[in-house]
């Protein structure tokens, strides 16, 4: 029998966002990003992207507020905001021209001297900053 050990988390379930609107913020988070609610109320919503594993990608829990969220932090070092969530593409430069044609603001591409992998911010309706990459972990490399 394999032993079971309760303090190791294996995924994460949910990343919670506040929107002031569910409907609106379901509406533009299908459009936008492809995602698809798993049920919806006038409070709340959860919402899950469309892939093949789902069971290892969290969900977005829509809460509706009327506090300001804040999904970013500034880096002391760089003087770079970052986000709190990144999304991954294999098309970076495409998913950039995507989001532009569908109005959403977003800002300059960065692309790696390479000129293969980078990332790049944008924001949904209620103004939260995102970002989207496409480097994935198998591409990190850890120096020991």
């Amino acid at each position: 029998m394999v032993e079971h050990n309760s303090l190791i988390v294996p995924r994460v379930a949910s990343i919670e966002i506040p929107v002031r609107d569910v409907a609106a913020a379901v509406e533009w988070y299908g459009q936008v990003l492809g995602m698809k609610p798993s049920f919806q109320e006038q409070g709340a919503a959860m919402l899950h992207f469309q892939n093949e594993n789902q069971r290892d990608v969290p969900s977005f829990y829509l809460v509706k507020t009327e506090v300001e969220g804040n999904l970013s932090f500034l880096n002391t070092h760089t003087g770079i905001e970052h986000s709190v969530i990144d999304f991954y593409v294999e098309d970076l430069q495409r998913f950039h021209q995507e989001l532009q044609q569908k109005g959403v603001q977003v800002e300059e591409l960065n692309l790696r001297p390479d000129q293969v992998y980078g990332g790049f911010g944008f924001y949904d309706l209620n103004g939260l900053k995102f970002a989207v990459c496409n480097i994935s972990h198998e591409h990190v490399r850890i120096d020991a």
